[in-house]
């Protein structure tokens, strides 16, 4: 069964339209969303498009746009915070995990809430009653949910049970056992719910990511979306028995969209644990890596596609659904496209889930692992893909040394290259994209009017290698210390020194004789003060690093307390947020399949194989528009600065150019985008060609955010990061600006 066509219950389209109809014909949207004039929602508005309404910029005067204040973060930390702005007040994370309320127009601290350690990286949500008496703003924190008061910025006490929702529970696991759940996405809001995705791990027996639904008052659960569905639930059949009780993932970890005029929430669901081995989850795995259409009201399953079955390559619906009216054979029609790592784009009618464009089921390579069973096919689009899937010898990076070309080109001769190739334990497999994309979150945005899709994508490969997956040993094998090795250079060296006697960051010498596992973890994982997460590292390769810096997986903390933030200057109101109790925030693991279940006695693991973003010819990164009305690429423009190979060539774009960057899409045809080495960037909607661009004093990792007051419009970059070692620094020449929130805009003539 391959679960690929759209599904509507067992009611057929019109019967559906019908309901849809009478569900939702009395919920219309605010004027102000419809028009897409505030920002007081990650990416703008429900619909996730990152469109705004901005008459006073435009495409004559854009050249003229300068950077008018700038709210410096008050520290050295990496924030990738979306900044929110509702009327008058932004809302900002800063001064060591600080939320922080500032004037919109002038940076004034209007309060801050301090010691938020934990909160939700990229961005919170907001919400008011229908009279504007109740405001609050909404986040995850520490495996939490809990609110604030966003006038007093105080914490609301009676949401939830004391002032917050623990979040491991209702998941069907033990609560004990899950160690992380909250996503570093904010949710959605829509009505009086907030919608609420997860990132729950991508280990073996990971907890489920299912999506629910709380009251934005009362933090009562209203609605669960079971993403891995349970005995008796659509989609059952397509997993083993028992897979409900042990195999996790399956989550939205990033941009939920809603049609608030409909009251269809889109979920771009990911991939299942484990993601490169499956062979204790046979079958297709719905709702894995689909695109679920749910009632925003009830979570009630509307229509489905899937876009992978059986996911094998980390192949997750990571980007926003974009919701766009196209005129398709000279007829508009309301859709949802979605693009993918892999260098897809999948477009449905938005209400019945019917495929605008054909999908063609193709066979591909049978995995020859054993306990494995592969699915014989995968959907194609017909639309033009937007990446490359095989790497070559014609391919290879032409700037490599002749040395470095050479043990390449005898690389590629015991490797497997191509689309869909399943992973293998007797050779490596070049996956292109690869776990970082193709596209990624915050990478697609939308002209909802016009059916124009926006992308920005890299060309990035990953490179597997099955391994026997082994009890934590007490002592780490050579093959073990290669790998340690290899995941330090490509992802600790720059800041913590080739001896790990430190440099940026502080000294790893001996770390695991004094940090438990779970807190080394947990940093490791989410990040901390300056250090990004890692999110990609798997618990494997975790528990070996932490063993080569001294430290016993095994030996569990049972301290107790919370740890309090450096004192804070401004206009404190309260700090920490609601204390929970600790146990929420840790937790013990479920390591083995529950007792009677059958399963396979061997598990295999792989890293992300991250090491050679560069390893194509560029462009390595670009930003598309994608004319869905024709199905064509309309314009194509590299994006981001490289010094590595080609020394800032902008025709190249960079590796690794797009990740955690974001995009602005304005009614008076702009795109604003920002890119690797503190790019920012504005293009013409038409035609890609650049209007206008400015380089950062320090990297921007968080999507942008745009506003309007008292009739003039302001783009707002976060630039709080710092470049990676391969990136120019910036922050060192003359007139550099701190750390912070900068905000750009049109000067007033004098």
């Amino acid at each position: 069964m391959s679960n690929t066509k759209f599904t509507f219950l067992s009611w057929g389209p019109l019967a559906v339209q019908v309901v849809l109809v009478l569900i939702t014909g009395c919920q219309t949207p605010t004027k102000e969303i419809a028009e897409h004039t505030t920002w007081s929602h990650y990416g703008g508005s429900p619909d996730q498009s990152k469109f705004f309404e901005s008459p006073s910029i435009t495409k004559s005067n854009v050249g003229e746009m300068e950077l008018l204040w700038n709210y410096p973060s008050g520290d050295d930390r990496f924030y990738f915070f979306n900044p929110i702005i509702v009327d008058s007040t932004m809302f900002v994370l800063g001064k060591n995990s600080s939320l922080i309320a500032i004037h919109a127009r002038t940076g004034k601290e209007l309060w801050i809430h301090t010691d938020l350690s934990g909160i939700t990286r990229r961005g919170i949500n907001y919400w008011e009653s229908g009279d504007k008496k109740d405001r609050r703003l909404l986040f995850t924190l520490n495996n939490s949910l809990q609110a604030i008061d966003a006038v007093t910025g105080k914490s609301i006490m009676d949401f939830g049970d004391n002032g917050y929702v623990d979040l491991r529970e209702g998941l069907d696991r033990d609560p004990t056992s899950v160690t992380q759940i909250q996503s570093m996405m904010p949710g959605v809001v829509y009505d009086d719910l907030l919608i609420l995705g997860s990132a729950p791990g991508e280990s073996y027996f990971s907890p489920p990511g299912h999506v629910r639904a709380y009251n934005v008052v009362t933090g009562k659960l209203e609605w669960t979306f079971h993403t891995i569905p349970r005995p008796g639930e659509y989609g059952y059949e397509t997993w083993p028995k028992d897979a409900y009780k042990y195999v996790g993932g399956v989550n939205v970890w990033s941009e939920i969209s809603v049609d608030t005029e409909r009251g269809i929430a889109y979920l771009p669901i990911g991939s299942p644990t484990y993601d490169y081995y499956g062979g204790d989850r046979l079958g297709s795995n719905l709702f894995a890596n689909s695109l679920v259409a749910v009632d925003a009201k009830t979570g009630e399953r509307l229509w489905h596609y899937q876009t992978v079955h059986h996911d094998l390559w980390d192949y997750d619906l990571s980007p926003a659904p974009q919701l766009l009216t196209v005129n398709k054979d000279g007829k508009k029609v309301d859709a949802v496209a979605i693009a993918t790592k892999h260098g897809f784009v999948f477009v449905f009618d938005r209400v019945t889930g019917e495929p605008i464009f054909p999908i063609e089921e193709k066979p591909f390579p049978k995995s020859e692992m054993p306990g494995e069973e592969s699915w014989p096919t995968q959907p194609i689009t017909s639309l033009p893909s937007f990446t490359r899937h095989e790497v070559t010898e014609e391919n290879l990076n032409p700037y490599f040394s002749d040395s470095l070309r050479q043990d390449w080109l005898k690389r590629l001769d015991s490797t497997k290259s191509g689309l869909y190739e399943p992973p293998s334990d007797k050779y490596e497999t070049i996956i292109m994209p690869g776990a970082l994309g193709g596209a990624n979150y915050g990478n697609t945005a939308g002209d909802p009017q016009n059916g124009i899709l926006y992308i920005l994508t890299q060309e990035y490969a990953s490179i597997y290698r099955l391994n026997k997956l082994e009890p934590t040993k007490k002592e780490l094998t050579k093959n073990d210390v290669d790998k340690v090795r290899s995941l330090y250079e490509s992802s600790c060296i720059a800041c913590h020194g080739p001896n790990m006697e430190g440099g940026a960051g502080p000294s790893l010498k001996n770390l695991g004789h004094h940090m438990f596992y779970e807190e080394f973890r947990n940093t490791v994982v989410n990040g901390k003060g300056v250090m990004p997460g890692l999110v990609h590292v798997d618990e494997t390769s975790l528990k070996a690093l932490f063993q080569f810096l001294g430290g016993d997986p095994e030996r569990r903390s049972f301290r107790r307390g919370e740890q309090q933030g450096e004192p804070i200057d401004g206009p404190v109101v309260a700090s920490g947020g609601v204390i929970v109790p600790p146990d929420v925030q840790r937790g013990a693991p479920m390591q083995e399949y529950p007792q009677g279940v059958e399963h396979p006695e061997t598990r295999y693991t792989t890293d992300y194989g991250l090491d050679w973003p560069g390893l194509i010819d560029p462009p390595w990164s670009s930003i598309i528009a994608y004319d869905l009305n024709e199905g064509t690429i309309k314009w194509r423009q590299p994006v981001g600065v490289d010094s590595l190979y080609v020394q800032g060539d902008k025709t190249k774009g960079a590796p690794n150019g797009t990740q955690r960057k974001g995009m602005v899409i304005t009614s008076t045809g702009i795109v604003f985008s920002t890119a690797k080495g503190g790019k920012v960037y504005a293009f013409d909607a038409e035609n890609g060609n650049v209007l206008w661009e400015t380089t950062l004093s320090h990297e921007t990792n968080a999507q942008p955010s745009m506003f309007s007051l008292d009739g003039k419009e302001y783009l707002v970059i976060n630039a709080t990061s710092d470049f990676r070692s391969d990136s120019y620094d910036h922050s060192k020449k003359p007139g550099a600006v701190a750390k912070g929130y900068l905000v750009y805009g049109i000067p007033d003539k004098k």
